[in-house]
């Protein structure tokens, strides 16, 4: 009975001593995407995918780091500013989280003389928690309408 006793006391202490997993906020990984878009830091932004991200924008589909991190965001990048999300829906598990809603951005004119435009849409942002703890953007998907001139 005693050795039962000392066992349950040790496994207790162990147990709380263990730190538990936090809970990630999904709409702080969201901001803090944001924040380097707005600020344009192309190696914030690629530091912040997974080696598998996929982004999906009408036909567009590209995978992998390198491939997402040109061809969206270095391509990107220097075209829009302003990003702005309102949230819709957003959910967190223990390796998973969503932040999905609509977007607005700025559309930069492509030349001296040139309109400048807005853009606006729908998106989804998938983050997965790697082995290492880290949260990374594993999906991202934009529908957008065709950009408005500005007046």
């Amino acid at each position: 009975m005693k050795s039962l006793f000392y066992s349950l006391l040790v496994a207790v202490v162990l147990t709380s001593c263990s730190k538990a997993d936090e809970a990630v906020n999904v709409q702080r990984l969201d901001q803090d995407f944001i924040g380097a878009w707005n600020s344009r830091d192309s190696g914030k932004i690629t530091g912040m995918l997974a080696d598998d991200v996929s982004f999906v924008q009408g036909t567009a589909h590209w995978k992998g780091k390198d491939e997402v991190a040109q061809k969206w965001v270095r391509e990107t990048l220097p075209t829009i500013s302003s990003l702005k999300t309102s949230v819709v829906s957003s959910n967190v598990d223990a390796n998973s989280a969503y932040e999905a809603g609509t977007f607005s951005v700025d559309v930069l004119p492509s030349g001296p003389g040139q309109p400048s435009g807005f853009g606006e849409g729908n998106y989804i942002f998938l983050w997965k928690k790697g082995a290492d703890k880290t949260w990374k953007l594993s999906y991202a998907q934009l529908e957008d309408l065709p950009v408005q001139r500005r007046n």
